[in-house]
């Protein structure tokens, strides 16, 4: 099992994202070198689509959502985490 987690863009995303950018990514960065994290990025567009991540576990998914700069600071309007049963997978 994976664990999705969708955001929802905040109005003017393009706008705001830049300034929190930095500290996103830098999150990011942590979580996949833990190997919670899996696959992360926007959809085509992001401004009415948002973006989405997949982890190895829900209490992941959750922990960086709470923790993110994006979350945190309004870059992102919404999140939430769907179960995904990834059946490619080795």
């Amino acid at each position: 099992m994976r664990y999705v987690l969708f955001y929802d863009s905040a109005d003017d995303v393009a706008s705001k994202a830049p300034a929190h950018f930095p500290a996103h990514s830098a999150r990011l960065d942590e979580f996949h070198s833990r190997g919670t994290l899996l696959m992360v990025g926007t959809f085509g567009n992001p401004q009415e689509e948002g973006s989405m991540s997949i982890f190895t576990t829900r209490e992941a998914a959750e922990e960086f959502a709470r923790g993110d700069p994006f979350v945190l600071n309004g870059v992102v309007r919404d999140w939430h985490i769907r179960e995904w049963d990834e059946v490619l997978a080795p």
